[in-house]
């Protein structure tokens, strides 16, 4: 059992087996064939001896056995030897090797694969309904936790990806939320790094089991779902209209106080209050207003 709660068959672990040189054995196994070939050949002539006939069968058969024990690997390719089911050993030898011609051999590619998922609709953290999509990077690192401790390791990588990225988007919020008081934290729109490293580090946990090592993972696509795209689009629309007008008022009050503070401080004019509130709500629809405004000029007295 694991700490939580599921059960974890025996584990396997890679080992490391020699094999000899396949040119090398081809030689030996040509020699014998040939050699064997020409006893046989020599003895059904004449008759002479059983015991020559019994040589030549005897060369022919290890000839054989010897070639039948030849196999090749590509770079970055393993090869996972079995005698009678007993796991023997892995060899990663590329070219042409030679090993126990009882040996059956099981190769599994050591290359980077891309798992380009599929599009997801899941909840996020605050429930809203989102599509979700991710593109995994991987590559076979133990190649006995990969061929015997799970049925199918690429069908396995394939599932467990899929129930990460569901994970995932359970743990963030698509985006900010601008009414909230405090900071919500990494969001799924906002944080694509962090939001990779927690996917990475989830997918690593949930493929060791594999002998899978996870090089890379990101969102390949983020979307809110369509029944909710054109609400959360106004809703996004009416956030950032506020959060702009917010700004603006801040800045036009600011420089409201400045204006009358640098009246005051030069004496380039005498307001009571009553003015100085005219001038106020004038600087404020200048400076607040979406459209250009037209100012109208007074050419005469202040007072009445």
């Amino acid at each position: 059992m694991d700490p939580r709660g599921t059960f974890k068959g025996p584990t396997h672990v890679e080992a490391s087996i020699a094999t000899a040189n396949g040119f090398v054995a081809l030689v030996v196994a040509l020699a014998l064939l040939v050699v064997g070939g020409w006893v046989l050949a020599s003895t059904l002539a004449v008759w002479q001896n059983l015991t020559l006939l019994v040589l030549a069968v005897l060369l022919l058969l290890a000839g054989i056995l010897v070639l039948a024990g030849l196999y090749t690997l590509q770079p970055n390719e393993a090869a996972i030897l079995q005698l009678f089911g007993a796991y023997r050993g892995t060899s990663r030898v590329a070219g042409l090797r030679a090993t126990n011609p009882f040996y059956t051999r099981k190769k599994v590619s050591l290359r980077a694969r891309n798992l380009n998922g599929e599009r997801l609709k899941v909840n996020d953290k605050r429930g809203n309904p989102v599509e979700i999509a991710a593109v995994v990077v991987w590559h076979v690192d133990d190649t006995a936790k990969a061929v015997f401790d799970v049925d199918d390791y690429e069908t396995f990588v394939k599932v467990q990806s899929e129930a990460a990225v569901r994970h995932l988007a359970s743990r963030f919020a698509y985006d900010a939320d601008l009414d909230a008081s405090e900071p919500s934290g990494p969001t799924l729109l906002a944080s694509a790094d962090v939001v990779a490293k927690a996917l990475e580090h989830e997918l690593q946990a949930r493929l060791d089991q594999a002998g899978v090592v996870v090089e890379e993972a990101r969102l390949t696509h983020l979307a809110y779902a369509p029944e909710i795209a054109q609400v959360m689009l106004r809703r996004q629309q009416a956030e950032a209209i506020i959060a702009a007008r917010t700004k603006i008022v801040h800045g036009a009050v600011s420089m409201v106080e400045m204006a009358l503070h640098e009246l005051s401080v030069k004496e380039i004019i005498t307001l009571d209050d009553e003015r100085k509130a005219a001038m106020v709500g004038n600087l404020m629809t200048v400076l607040c207003a979406d459209a250009e405004v037209q100012p109208v000029i007074n050419t005469g007295t202040l007072y009445p």
